[in-house]
């Protein structure tokens, strides 16, 4: 059986529970999600707002890499990786991993596996916007 995947960059906000109904299977017993948000603070500055940028088909690309080894790595009924651009204010949310697997195991390692490696390996980057000036951000 293969996993139902859902690869996105969007460019407007981040509907969770929409995004996590796609993914609804009867066989899933199990429903990880990671929802990461733009906070108010880093590095010890202020942060007053964020800018995504990405490489759109590099991205997708290494966002399918991550979805087929996370397939391969745990029996995974579903995956989705979406990822937001554009300005962004603090509270809002920037990137959604979903899994659903039968058990709760499974889908917490894969959910966990797919936002770290999201995190190094796609070409989305993070312009910081502070109290006093800006920057780019290494991940």
């Amino acid at each position: 059986m293969s996993a139902k995947t859902i690869l996105e960059i969007v460019d407007a906000p981040i509907d969770a529970a929409a995004w996590t109904a796609k993914l609804a299977d009867p066989a899933a017993g199990a429903i990880a999600s990671f929802l990461g948000v733009v906070r108010d603070h880093a590095r010890g500055k202020s942060v007053v707002a964020i800018r995504y940028e990405a490489y759109r088909e590099m991205a997708l690309t290494e966002m399918k890499k991550i979805a087929d080894e996370a397939a391969k790595s745990w029996p995974l009924l579903g995956l989705a990786i979406i990822h937001r651009v554009g300005a962004l204010e603090i509270g809002e949310a920037s990137v959604l991993v979903i899994v659903t697997s039968a058990h709760r195991a499974d889908a917490f390692e894969a959910c966990r596996f797919a936002i770290d490696t999201l995190k190094t390996t796609v070409p989305i980057w993070k312009h910081e916007r502070y109290a006093d000036g800006s920057a780019w951000v290494d991940n």
